[in-house]
């Protein structure tokens, strides 16, 4: 069986080197930018991957089926371009994508890994513990670790799901596991990128929410904000982990914040434009 790697770009030229070279194992690399203007396109498609190109920018779940449109192997790997497989996890993936074949099985017996059960063998995708830094710092609480995602799936049949953010990759109809070799996420590298993403995600987060038709009042932004701190901080115990622990707390409440705070004004704005 082959392998495919999908992965959505936007000016990842500082990050998309590591994770393109912890593929190389894969049959196929496909990369589909949205107007990257930091060279990401050319180091890409010199290193060997597919580019494609899509500017319209119609949202994180949209934008990764059409990369998933472009996968012609057996399978897929969804990753961001700030995510990396680690040697263990990559020997994992190339011998569930073989399905268990002698040669993989020998290979599986010399570097110590586990023989794929039965059970295994019948799996349709697996879910990924992902182990992710926030500012240079792995963080193991708030709801940081093991975080399981899942982005290892047969290609037939699976999809991801139209969410402007926070989309998630949909299997075919079967059973799922979850492996144990975890996957390498440098979520944040510094403050400006934070808070970067706080304000991007909190807007198309509460544009998702008015289509949906979903209203909220001023309050209800300032009590999900405080509740998203004190879940992270108290609740996941994000206070083990120290000053970073606190920082992790503080960016969650304001993105809540914010994505409630833009929907109210969403809801005033629309309230404004139907009076007489």
């Amino acid at each position: 069986m082959t392998l495919s790697v999908v992965i959505i770009t936007l000016n990842e030229i500082a990050s998309i080197g590591a994770t393109l070279d912890s593929v190389r194992f894969a049959d196929q690399v496909v990369v589909l930018d949205s107007g990257s203007t930091d060279g990401t396109v050319k180091f890409c498609r010199d290193w060997g991957a597919q580019v494609e190109v899509s500017t319209d920018w119609p949202g994180f779940g949209p934008q990764k089926n059409r990369a998933l449109a472009f996968a012609t192997g057996e399978w897929v790997l969804s990753l961001d371009a700030d995510e990396v497989v680690s040697a263990a996890l990559a020997q994992r993936i190339r011998q569930i994508v073989a399905g268990q074949s002698a040669a993989t099985t020998s290979a599986a017996v010399a570097t110590g890994q586990p023989e794929l059960s039965a059970a295994e063998q019948a799996m349709v995708a697996w879910h990924l513990p992902r182990a992710s830094s926030y500012c240079g710092r792995v963080l193991r609480h708030g709801g940081w670790w093991p975080d399981h995602v899942l982005r290892l799936s047969r290609r037939a049949g699976a999809r991801f799901t139209d969410d402007l953010v926070h989309e998630r990759l949909l299997p075919p109809s079967g059973p799922v596991g979850t492996l144990a070799e975890p996957l390498a996420h440098a979520t944040y590298t510094s403050l400006e990128e934070v808070l970067a993403k706080v304000d991007r995600y909190s807007s198309e987060g509460a544009r998702q929410a008015f289509a949906a038709g979903k209203r909220c009042g001023f309050g209800k932004a300032v009590g999900h904000g405080l509740w998203a701190f004190l879940r992270t901080w108290l609740i996941r115990a994000s206070i083990l982990d120290g000053p970073y622990g606190f920082m992790l707390a503080v960016s969650n409440a304001e993105a809540t914040y914010y994505r409630y705070a833009k929907l109210w004004l969403l809801g005033q704005q629309a309230a404004r434009r139907i009076r007489p």
